[in-house]
Parts: C-alpha cells; sequence; structure tokens
C-alpha cells in the first residue's frame, strides 16, 4: 500500500515544477502534495506573472522550507489551537457549551434552514 505523504525528494521535484510553472505563467496543481502557505506563496507568483520579483521568488522558498521542517504545520496548529480557546472561552462568557453556538435568525435549534 502506497503512503499518501510524499518524500522531501518529491516534495521538491514537485515545488520545482510548480516554481518554474507559476514563474513561466503558466498553470497551477493543487494536488502536488504542498501544503498551503507554499501553494499561497507560489500563486502569488502567479498572479504577478509577467513581473514575478526575486522577493516573491524568496517568500515562495521560504515557506516551502517551512513545509519540509514543519513550521507551517506547526503554526497552523498553534493558531488553530488558539482559535479553539478562544470560542470556548467566548461560548462560556454567553453561557453556552463550548464549541456550540445559538442559531441565527434564519436556522432553526436543530440546524436547520427556516427560510
Amino acid at each position: 500500500m502506497r503512503s499518501s505523504r510524499l518524500g522531501k525528494e518529491q516534495l521538491q521535484s514537485n515545488f520545482d515544477f510548480m516554481l518554474s510553472e507559476v514563474s513561466a505563467g503558466r498553470g497551477f496543481l493543487s494536488s502536488s502534495g504542498l501544503d498551503d502557505e507554499t501553494k499561497h506563496a507560489l500563486r502569488a507568483i502567479a498572479r504577478a506573472y509577467p513581473n514575478v520579483t526575486d522577493e516573491l521568488v524568496r517568500a515562495a522558498y521560504a515557506a516551502f522550507a517551512g513545509q519540509l521542517d514543519g513550521s507551517n504545520a506547526a503554526r497552523w496548529l498553534a493558531e488553530s489551537d488558539r482559535d479553539l480557546r478562544e470560542r470556548e472561552q467566548r461560548s462560556k462568557a454567553r453561557g453556552g457549551p463550548a464549541g456550540k453556538t445559538a442559531p441565527s435568525e434564519t436556522e432553526s435549534a436543530d440546524g436547520e434552514s427556516c427560510s
């Protein structure tokens, strides 16, 4: 059975290919195994084409390095944990159960739309 995780060499190959593609104004593959931060940096290059700057390319390399060393994932996890704690604190302050919000005006208590 093949693992869904790509090795460093395959990720590097995918990154190099995607960087060359977006730098030349060609398409972007979403199923490259690259993380969101790296894809975001590559999309910035694609949007800038034909005026791709060294700064954008450096940002893409930095984002990819963060994928390889795990810092992008660690940052995402820390942000997610912080967001969850903030939601739980707001919910407790309103007197509701953690993770639950009151239904909107167009939503019944079971989540169904009333419109």
